[in-house]
């Protein structure tokens, strides 16, 4: 077995050499590299260390190499090697790593995250607003109430449903405001008051919309502002800047006081005069091209947004056109976008109904809950990260179904030149919001069935993949892999998700071992480590975890839980091994024998501490039932990242088989079985 200082070399060596390396960090378990050049890593090489449980490539730049719990005694001999230069968490691993331009330019890396940070806490507001819009539009359709007439000629209690989806839209510009300034690390209640003003009646009183008047000798232009996205982002920008000088020349003991004063001071009336109108314009600027693009030709822009959006969201690319769908109803009345945009969340859903009817028929019970709350979140609410995160990223072979249905649907889609009479989210409850309703609706039915029926015939997996599963539900139902094959194969194809037992041959339920997921069904009941779960939630097989790491038992095998509550606690008296000073994981050496590690979330350690608090230190002891981390959920989801827990035995070598408990979980229940080795418990 090679030293610590020899594998520290030999991965130097693998990974470029010390003058390839622009920064280190690590996190609990993996060295996480900044490289100057990702193409000069010797993968084989560093994979042949037996010391290396595996590499993750990340982007352009990050490259990252899995060396378990003694990742820091890697670390700290790597650090000492001349020519490499380590780095903070915060500063280094805060940031994520991308392809093509946004790889290239820092700043369009940021611009993506920023529009995606400012956009996505809002989007629970947008969806809500949606669904009283279908409820009012669907009152319009069967004749109840013209959704159109003027606000006057509405019952009372149209009214008020106006007002209840009116709200959202009309105070966008107050919402956007303070997340803008929220992400840039300005007042976020300062921001929202700049936009505010311009709503109030007040300013509306100053003249019609259009008119220029004169304030103080110079001309100012009236607008509407509700609705408005690019005014409050570009005023939230400003607000940064300003707060940033002030700071600098007012005294710290009177900043509470005399910043929000000169900020509102300055603000409010750059933006109305400046930054409202030039944002004003560059929305529709964007607008009238894209209009110009549709009004060219609604058959190929209605092909090629469906094509795009399976693309464009894992990169977080699509908020920007949420922006314009908006900006689009604020100047036309109606939008272009929505409609093809159907298109791709109807293919998204069909593939994800697809995988739901044969996880039934597998009987693989963490698929279909996968599958069930995907289908319900897009079928219901029109949302698709669901989907794409938990199926259609995870097995990228799904993309083959996807993109058939994406551009059909499309087609459908464009021949009958749909359009949206309101921002709604693309869901079966929001088809009355199109126009025609009935183009729209054999589109995306199109869209649904085409991607539905190529998943059903030809799988959704590789054959490496669905055998893996295969044998885990084997495992699970105490069945043979051959019946479990059997059972989930539709008679009437043989695709690219064939069966493995045509390859040669499948391996028995009885020697199925850790290899995919690191969990043996029948445990060894006697003699037994039960631990119970350190945090609340709901505990599911490791392999569901979307990272081959954990996914594949790199690190050890266990559980995963994907928390409901905000705190992690002892499962069994012990001691802390090493606690990450981000707080997103925790190692554990227990009294009965078993290392444990607690990993908050996937990729956590970027958010370099913000959203988790540690309780506990290294070498501390600790008590069943003792606080280790407490975490905001809220926050670290509103980030971007999956909050999904592995919890993995990392000596399991020195037990048996390792099995787990799914299901709901609290600190009280059973997570884990470890039983002794056979031979020790022969004895």
């Amino acid at each position: 077995m090679a030293s610590v200082k020899d594998t520290s070399t030999h991965i130097v060596e693998s990974i470029g050499g010390a003058d390839n390396i622009t920064s280190l960090t690590h996190c609990a378990t993996r060295l996480r590299f900044q490289l100057a050049d990702a193409g000069k890593v010797d993968k084989d090489k560093l994979d042949s260390d037996p010391a290396v449980l595996g590499t993750v490539p990340q982007g352009a730049h990050g490259y990252q190499v899995v060396m378990g719990g003694g990742v820091a005694d890697y670390y700290s001999e790597i650090i000492k090697q001349p020519g490499v230069h380590a780095s903070s968490d915060k500063d280094s691993s805060s940031k994520k790593e991308y392809d093509g331009v946004r790889g290239k330019y820092d700043w369009v890396d940021y611009c993506f995250e920023f529009l995606s940070d400012t956009f996505r806490p809002v989007l629970w507001a947008l969806l809500g607003a949606s669904l009283i819009i279908m409820l009012l539009i669907l009152a319009d359709t069967v004749g109840i109430q013209d959704f159109r007439a003027p606000l006057e000629e509405q019952p009372e209690g149209f009214r008020l449903a106006h007002a209840m989806y009116q709200s959202v839209f009309y105070f966008l510009p107050v919402m956007v405001g303070a997340t803008a300034a929220q992400k840039l690390g300005a007042n976020m209640w300062v921001s929202a008051a700049i936009p505010a003003a311009l709503l109030t009646p007040e300013f509306l009183s100053l003249g019609e919309q259009g008119d220029t008047v004169n304030v103080f000798g110079l001309p100012l232009v009236i607008n509407s502002y509700g609705s408005q996205v690019f005014p409050p982002i570009l005023a939230a920008i400003g607000l940064y800047w300003v707060e940033k000088g002030l700071k600098k020349i007012i005294p710290s003991a009177v900043h509470m006081v005399f910043v929000p004063f000169f900020s509102l001071l300055i603000m409010i009336p750059a933006t109305a005069f400046l930054l409202g109108p030039f944002g004003i314009g560059v929305g529709n600027g964007i607008s009238w091209v894209l209009y110009q693009i549709n009004d060219f030709s609604p058959f190929i822009l209605a092909i090629v947004i469906p094509l795009l959006y399976p693309f464009l969201v894992p990169m977080g690319l699509h908020w920007p056109l949420n922006v314009i769908m908006i900006q689009n109803i604020a100047t036309y009345g109606y939008d272009f976008i929505q409609g093809p945009m159907g298109a791709w969340n109807f293919a998204c859903f069909g593939v994800v109904g697809a995988v739901m009817v044969i996880s039934f028929k597998e009987k693989n019970n963490a698929m279909r809950q996968v599958s069930i709350g995907a289908f319900a979140a897009g079928m219901l609410g029109g949302v698709s990260e669901p989907s794409l995160y938990g199926i259609l990223l995870r097995f990228r072979r799904s993309y083959y179904r996807l993109l058939p249905g994406c551009a059909l649907g499309g087609a459908v889609i464009g021949l009958f030149d749909v359009r949206a009479e309101a921002f709604v989210f693309t869901s079966a409850l929001t088809t009355s919001a199109m126009t025609p309703q009935l183009g729209y609706a054999l589109g995306i039915t199109v869209a649904f069935v085409t991607s539905f029926l190529l998943t059903l015939f030809f799988g959704y997996r590789t054959a490496e993949e669905k055998q893996a599963d295969l044998e885990r539900i084997a495992r699970e139902q105490g069945e043979s892999v051959e019946e479990v094959a059997a059972r989930s194969e539709f008679k009437s194809h043989k695709g690219a998700d064939e069966d493995a037992s045509d390859k040669g041959g499948a391996v028995p339920a009885s020697a199925a071992g850790a290899a995919a997921t690191g969990i043996a069904a029948k445990p060894a009941e006697q003699d037994s480590i039960v631990l119970e779960s350190p945090l609340e939630g709901e505990a599911v097989d490791l392999s569901e975890v979307p990272d081959p790491i954990f996914a594949r038992a790199k690190l050890g095998p266990g559980m995963a839980v994907q928390p409901t509550g905000n705190t992690v606690y002892a499962p069994a008296d012990g001691k802390v091994l090493t606690v990450q000073k981000s707080g997103h994981a925790v190692g554990l050496s227990l009294d009965n024998g078993v290392q444990l590690l607690i990993h908050v979330g996937l990729d956590t350690v970027e958010l370099g501490g913000e959203g988790f608090e540690v309780h506990v230190e290294k070498k501390q002891r600790i008590s069943a039932g003792d606080k280790l981390i407490s975490f905001d959920p809220e926050f670290i989801r509103s980030k971007g990242y999956n909050l999904i827990t592995p919890v993995v035995v990392t000596n399991a070598a020195k037990f048996g088989a390792v099995s787990g408990e799914t299901g709901r979980v609290t600190p009280s229940d059973v997570l884990l079985r470890i039983p002794p080795k056979p031979e020790e418990a022969a004895d």
